[in-house]
């Protein structure tokens, strides 16, 4: 099978398509034959050896998966060749999703519904989990607090927004200008142009800061969070902000570490198949340009996700 390698932390061209022998699933994992692989800031982050999850080089990165089970493993009753599923796989070890064929553990995937695209189906893994388990994981978000999402257009922005919308939040989001009719349309109520105003004049008082850009952002974002609220971050070196200085302000830190789990993807399918969580992809490559999506990805001006087909 194909598999996408690289020998070398370094741009996309490290990024290299070899032939490599299909892998056989060991007990409690089933074979898929990939149908689509979510690519994600992560990828890149590890790829250029920024975010060493995987060690040295050489490896396989790639996390996300929708596709169709080729064989059940030893001990899998749970999945039957022809099953279509997705998921988040081995998080943060090696999920080698870049790949023609991927195994996975049973426990790591779900059914797809027949509703929801093999592309869209790759692309919500690990950016919708991520979003979840930061809003209501973690924030425990609630009907009419008032919610500010950063990066309010991006992969997991648009699916936050949505998820924050979903469960009775007041939206508010950063994105540029020209991003602000699709943010409209998933439900946000309040939009700022980042590149002409102040978000901290902008917004008001807020209960829950969800954080994708880091930084001085999260500076800045604790001092709009009311008595009590929360700043939640997905970049957890780089919250910007220390829990002391959280603690002064009176307001509660933490960074979202994403994990595998079939009872909260469940949880976003059901929000896709009741029609309030969309997952809209921006842009399909083939697996062969891997480093065409990386480049992509890099400079962080996607609306929406990135997805590789074989």
């Amino acid at each position: 099978m194909r598999s996408v390698t690289q020998s070398a932390f370094g741009d996309p061209s490290v990024l290299e398509i070899a032939t490599v022998d299909r892998p056989s699933p060991g007990p409690g994992e089933v074979l898929i034959k990939v149908g689509a692989i979510g690519v994600n800031p992560v990828d890149a982050a590890v790829r250029a050896g920024f975010y060493p999850l995987l060690g040295d080089p050489p490896f396989t990165v790639g996390w996300d998966v929708a596709g169709v089970v080729e064989t059940p493993g030893p001990g899998v009753s749970a999945f039957a060749p022809g099953d279509v599923v997705l998921g988040l796989l081995a998080f943060p070890g090696p999920g080698n999703t870049y790949a023609d064929y991927v195994t996975a553990s049973a426990n790591e995937i779900i059914r797809k519904p027949a509703g929801l695209g093999t592309e869209e189906a790759a692309a919500l893994p690990l950016a919708g989990l991520t979003a979840w388990q930061a809003l209501v994981g973690i924030a425990r978000i609630a009907p009419g607090q008032r919610v500010l999402i950063h990066a309010a257009a991006g992969g997991v922005g648009h699916l936050a927004v949505q998820i924050a919308k979903a469960r009775g939040a007041h939206v508010i989001g950063t994105a540029g200008a020209g991003k602000h009719a699709f943010l409209r349309e998933l439900g946000a109520d309040e939009l700022i142009d980042y590149t002409s105003a102040d978000f901290t004049q902008e917004a008001g008082p807020v209960d829950v800061v969800f954080d994708l850009i880091g930084g001085e952002y999260g500076e800045r974002s604790a001092t709009i969070l009311k008595p009590g609220g929360v700043l939640v971050g997905a970049l957890g070196a780089n919250l910007g902000l220390t829990p002391e200085g959280a603690a002064e302000r009176g307001v509660r830190l933490s960074a979202v570490s994403v994990r595998p789990s079939p009872a909260d993807l469940a949880q976003l399918l059901a929000l896709v198949e009741s029609g309030q969580l969309k997952v809209h992809v921006d842009h399909v490559f083939p697996l062969a340009e891997a480093a065409k999506a990386h480049e992509l990805i890099s400079a962080r001006r996607t609306t929406g996700k990135i997805v590789l087909v074989p």
